[in-house]
Formats: structure tokens, C-alpha cells, sequence
């Protein structure tokens, strides 16, 4: 009897605690400078340091310019304007926000915005 009551006891923990987890929220960024294959370490690389709750990111990169990264993030630490801003700052445009003049100038040639 008394391991059951303990088992019931501790299904209903694990439960409460499941429940209060947020839900991941998923989202996708353009990255049109993530052309070679040496913009993707830098960026999954360089991100997830500077955002807390960056639960993934993958960057696709394209050589036509139409790179992007799939990001998932807890919405209770962090938005996706955050993770925007911390791409910026590796030195990567991000949808609507512009890289960081100076983290893009010691990017690789390749991962440079044309121009």
C-alpha cells in the first residue's frame, strides 16, 4: 500500500511539473548573407551564447543568397527579437534587423553582405 500511495504521490509531481513548462515556439529567420558552408558554425555557434531560453537553432545556408535559420525558444525567457538582435551581433542580417557593422567586418569574406 505504501509504495502505491508513493507512486501515485510521485505520478502526480512529474504531472505538475510538466504542466508548468512553457511551450517551445518555433519561428524562422532569413539570413540572406549565410551562403557557404562557413556561416553555419558561426552562427550556431555564437547565438546560443547570448540568449537564455535558445532551446535549437539550425542555420540552412544557400548560395543564392536565401539562407535562413529555424530557431525554438522558451517565450518565457526570451523572444524572437532577442535571438534577431544576437544574429545581428555575430555580424548576420536577421529579417528586418541589420548586422553589426564591426562583427560582420572579421566575418569571412563568403558570409559578407555584398557591397
Amino acid at each position: 500500500m505504501r509504495a502505491l500511495l508513493s507512486f501515485v504521490l510521485a505520478s502526480l509531481l512529474v504531472l505538475s511539473v510538466q504542466a508548468q513548462q512553457p511551450r517551445i515556439q518555433r519561428a524562422q529567420v532569413k539570413i540572406p548573407a549565410a551562403k557557404c558552408v562557413e556561416c553555419k558554425p558561426i552562427i550556431e555557434g555564437t547565438v546560443p551564447k547570448f540568449v537564455d531560453g535558445l532551446v535549437k537553432i539550425t542555420v540552412v545556408w544557400k548560395k543564392d543568397g536565401n539562407g535562413y535559420a529555424n530557431v525554438a525558444w522558451y517565450p518565457d525567457r526570451t523572444n524572437l527579437e532577442e535571438i534577431k538582435t544576437a544574429i545581428a551581433n555575430a555580424g548576420f542580417d536577421a529579417d528586418d534587423v541589420t548586422a553589426n557593422p564591426d562583427s560582420e567586418k572579421k566575418l569571412p569574406a563568403c558570409c559578407r553582405k555584398a557591397g
